[in-house]
């Protein structure tokens, strides 16, 4: 029998992290019971969260602006990886003068917090750091995303964007450390467990095993990513609440390698690997090229001998978290990049391949699509004029006029519809960030709207299923992607009047009209059957082939 021997599952190292000072108020020490105790008012939490809130809405870490800018300077990148780069360094700009923030969707709150054994409070921490994300959504140009369950079917946004995740642990020390993150739903829908086996622990196998897994991501959660792999876990939930950790580089200063102590470590080997097949998949940043992910991290778990869980998840082109720490010195908040500027290249889009094909979107529909249907899919476009606006329960109620016998909205017939939700405007601005959402949510309505009439060019981000691709084909319909990221900039240089056009009782989700000058897009499905998140068009563009034709039906 060996020996007892205790180690943290996941034991980090030194903390790294350049940190600003908030406050010192509302933090003390006080003597008791022969030791000294760090005293945290309630303020001090509401505070600190609402602040943490606040930045990570708006600036990001400097370590991801450089691979930013780092694409516009590698000769392997491709004309469009670096035309989403610039976008989202743009962006970056924008949010950071503090008004629109950076995505549209902005997001769960999550808080995890560990609490030192040397810590008081008034025990209600929860509650005071609830309070700290109420301040900040409500008093910030954010979006309300929460909806509370009335029913088991009814909902209705609670209009503060509570509740927030929070989770809060007791450990040793006299320190009182967080995580701070928000999550939008583009990159928490593609956090993924597979229950695997030990056939899956070689490399052959497991590169094999993620190059499928990796593929399926798609780009609705708006690449590059950091890409996190957790293979092992005590748990299922244990493997996934790892990978997200780790996807927000809280893991970074794990050891490299294992033990008979079974703590997780980090393998760099696997990671470089694993890196490489992503630069090879044709992906890219959004629309073809080799920025699909700016890095990987592989966390390997200990795991029950019947169980080999493997857990999948990404942070988005939104990359939004921040460490923070209150000790007796202070409330302390992670240093995020308030001067973005200074990671823009002198390259402007002039100087980009590839120039855009100009959309006038106040042209009949038909010669708009008329239009499309002379260029391939991968183009780049620069659209110009109205758009509608309408995302999920939009497309619940035009199903549900046909499912009556009415016919669909003219609006629906006559323009692009834009698959989108505004965060809130703010006072002088003609919207709030407002960049695009998720388009498969809206797969299932297409075929039987293009029957109708109506939805002939959809614009959103990530790629389609097969009945979309299938229903464009046979009705003559197309799917435009956007750039996935750049809401802010969207906002201030793109679209110049909003206004509600049915449905005001949805809220953000209610049906809107907006006006765009020069909103970037690509040709993704066509009316011909391309699609080019097919892997046929993907080893095309990743060859520098031509595009490979479908026959139309």
């Amino acid at each position: 029998m060996p020996d007892f021997a205790y180690s943290d599952l996941l034991p980090t190292g030194p903390d790294q992290t350049e940190y600003r000072l908030l406050t010192t108020e509302g933090v003390s020490t006080v003597q008791g019971a022969g030791r000294t105790f760090l005293q945290v008012e309630p303020e001090a939490l509401r505070l600190l969260t609402a602040e943490a809130m606040h930045d990570i809405a708006h600036y990001l870490r400097p370590a991801h602006l450089t691979q930013l800018a780092s694409i516009m300077n590698d000769a392997e990148a491709s004309p469009n990886d670096r035309f989403v780069a610039l976008d989202l360094l743009k962006n970056a700009n924008i949010a950071a003068g503090g008004i629109l923030p950076m995505c549209q969707d902005t997001g769960t709150a999550i808080v995890m917090g560990k609490r030192g054994q040397n810590v008081l409070t008034d025990g209600a921490d929860g509650e005071h750091i609830a309070r700290g994300v109420y301040d900040a959504y409500t008093k910030l140009n954010l979006r309300y995303s929460q909806l509370a369950p009335l029913t088991m079917w009814d909902e209705k946004n609670t209009g503060s964007n509570l509740p927030a995740q929070i989770e809060l642990y007791a450990t040793e020390g006299d320190a009182y450390k967080f995580l701070f993150m928000a999550k939008g739903g583009g990159s928490a829908n593609k956090s993924f467990l597979y229950q695997e086996t030990k056939a899956i622990l070689n490399k052959p196998s497991m590169l094999k095993f993620l190059e499928e897994k990796i593929r399926s991501l798609g780009t609705s959660a708006c690449p590059p990513y950091h890409l996190a792999i957790v293979i092992g876990g005590t748990s299922a939930e244990f493997a996934l609440k790892t990978a997200k950790y780790a996807s927000a580089k809280y893991l970074d200063e794990l050891p490299t390698e294992g033990s008979m102590l079974a703590h997780g470590f980090r393998d760099r080997e696997l990671e470089l690997d694993v890196l490489e097949l992503t630069r090879h998949i044709g992906i890219g940043a959004q629309f073809g090229g080799k920025y699909f992910c700016h890095d990987v991290r592989v966390i390997r778990l200990p795991r029950h001998g019947a169980s080999c869980p493997v857990a999948i998840a990404v942070s988005c082109s939104a990359d939004r978290q921040a460490l923070a720490k209150i000790t007796p010195a202070g409330v302390f908040l992670e240093k995020l990049e308030t001067d973005p500027a200074r990671f823009l290249p002198e390259t402007t889009d002039d100087h980009l391949d590839n120039e855009a094909v100009r959309i006038d979107l106040d042209r009949p529909m038909a010669d708009i699509r008329a239009e499309l249907a002379k260029h391939p899919v991968k183009t780049r476009l620069s659209l110009s004029g109205t758009l509608v606006v309408a995302r999920d329960i939009a497309h619940a109620k035009f199903k549900e006029l046909l499912d009556a016998g009415q016919p669909l909205p003219q609006y629906l017939k006559d323009h692009p519809v834009y698959y989108a939700g505004p965060a809130k405007t703010p006072e002088g601005y003609a919207s709030g960030s407002f960049g695009p959402t998720t388009a498969g949510r809206m797969d299932s309505y297409v075929d039987r709207l293009q029957a109708a009439g109506g939805s002939m060019v959809m614009l959103a981000k990530g790629n389609r299923s097969k009945q979309v691709t299938d229903a464009c084909a046979e009705h003559g319909g197309f799917y435009l992607g956007s750039i996935g990221g750049p809401a802010a900039r969207l906002a201030q240089d793109c679209i110049k009047h909003v206004e509600v056009l049915d449905y005001p009782e949805l809220g953000m989700e209610a049906v809107w009209r907006i006006e765009v000058v020069d909103f970037p897009a690509f040709v993704v499905v066509d009316d011909k059957g391309n699609d080019f998140f097919s892997p046929e068009q993907l080893n095309a563009a990743f060859l520098g082939l031509p595009q490979v034709p479908v026959a139309k039906g």
